[in-house]
């Protein structure tokens, strides 16, 4: 009788090891996020800056999966809150106009490590599909933050905080849905 391993869910479950190597992945899908969201470009026209973090967020969940990814955003979000300056133009605290943004991460890194966990970012098409349910994600709470703490109504919001970041979003989808699928092909000739 032979034994073979478990096939991999996920990417970070072709890294051997258990709990460490949760805790590093963990801790180091956390450090990504906040090092992608001080790469940030401030814009004239909105309170929210055009950063890289939602493109981390996306590689995070969809990388580690959703128990890995969630503790991931949720490590971010508490360093955040608790005052290190992680958020974007390093920032720190729960006041911001992009804080709903923060949160919602944690939303969009279960629903794409749970989409990734069920084989979705193994193909172009269904990588890109994922990348684009979990920006939806992000915005479903971004969005309603932004107008309560702006004090503008939804056309305004989605103006404000929508609608410039289509084209960098459709670029960090195209992206990931080249990368994910090269990923698992190099993966799987080890």
């Amino acid at each position: 009788m032979s034994m073979s391993l478990p096939t991999p869910r996920v990417l970070g479950d072709v890294i051997p090891g258990g709990l460490a190597r949760d805790s590093a992945l963990v801790l180091g899908g956390a450090a990504l996020t906040a090092l992608a969201a001080q790469v940030s470009v401030p814009l004239p026209f909105t309170p929210v800056p055009l950063t890289l973090q939602t493109f981390a967020v996306l590689l995070v969940g969809a990388a580690l999966g959703t128990t890995r990814g969630v503790l991931s955003m949720l490590v971010y979000l508490a360093v955040g809150v608790a005052g290190a300056p992680v958020f974007s133009h390093g920032t720190s605290g729960s006041a911001g106009a992009s804080f709903g943004y923060d949160v919602g991460f944690v939303l969009a890194a279960a629903l794409v490590g749970l989409l990734a966990e069920r084989g979705a970012t193994r193909g172009p098409l269904r990588t890109g599909a994922v990348m684009v349910l979990g920006n939806l994600t992000i915005y479903a709470v971004g969005v309603p933050w932004l107008m309560a703490v702006a004090h503008v109504d939804l056309p305004k919001a989605l103006a404000l905080g929508v609608v410039p970041f289509l084209i960098g979003d459709a670029i960090k989808v195209a992206v990931a849905a080249g990368m994910f699928p090269a990923a698992w092909r190099l993966a799987g000739r080890r």
